[in-house]
């Protein structure tokens, strides 16, 4: 899944940030707004990791997120 596309319907993938970085706050993932440079800034922040670490989070979470909206997909037909 693109960025842009996490980005317009970020409401609906801040459920699965949150599993995925439990230290970020509600507040953070509403500030967020599904932008993926605030988003890896954030991780490096609250876990205090390198941006390539946090950037490469960030895709492995986009690609997962990729795969759920396939395997949904497929269930439904």
């Amino acid at each position: 899944m693109n960025w842009d596309q996490i980005e317009g319907t970020w409401k609906q993938f801040t459920g699965s940030a949150r599993e995925r970085w439990g230290k970020l706050t509600d507040s953070d993932l509403e500030t967020l707004s599904g932008k993926k440079d605030q988003l890896i800034g954030r991780i490096q922040e609250r876990y205090g990791i390198a941006q390539a670490e946090a950037e490469k989070q960030a895709d492995e979470w986009s690609a997962a997120q990729k795969a759920s909206k396939s395997e949904k997909a497929a269930a439904r037909r």
